[in-house]
């Protein structure tokens, strides 16, 4: 699991975490990412030629890699499994949950951490909202 967040771009430039990525992930079954964690992947090669999602803040920034970027919460491509922003991350968890344990399982996870969005607003992606607030939270540090 490749975590995202505000650091990861200081981690694009260092050859040594990506190369420990590019070694864990020959041992791997599973190699997965949430937020802007796939931009670490991508920067190691490993979402070359495949589907892959990022948080929306970060898509330009991942169209720089030879990748195929879906407007997706959670994507599969081969062992690899990219998700959106921090609530993404959740729907990926329990997704890999059912792929390793069932979706009996999976269920069970979900209502023991009572995972039952109902948000107050349907504004959960940029295509939801105005441009100008978009741009607002673009230009936020």
């Amino acid at each position: 699991m490749i975590p995202g967040g505000f650091g990861i771009d200081n981690l694009l430039s260092n050859k040594k975490i990506i190369g420990w990525v590019q070694k864990i992930d020959s041992t791997t079954k599973w190699t997965t990412s949430v937020c802007s964690g796939s931009l670490l992947l991508a920067k190691a090669g490993l979402l070359d030629k495949k589907e892959c999602t990022t948080h929306w803040r970060r898509k330009d920034q991942l169209s720089k890699y030879n990748v195929s970027i879906k407007n997706e919460r959670y994507i599969q491509d081969g062992k690899i499994i990219t998700s959106a922003g921090v609530s993404a991350g959740i729907d990926m968890a329990l997704y890999l949950v059912s792929k390793i344990a069932g979706d009996q399982t999976a269920r069970m996870i979900q209502l023991a951490i009572e995972y039952d969005p109902k948000p107050p607003f349907d504004c959960g992606s940029p295509d939801k909202l105005p441009k100008e607030i978009i741009d607002r939270l673009k230009n936020e540090k």
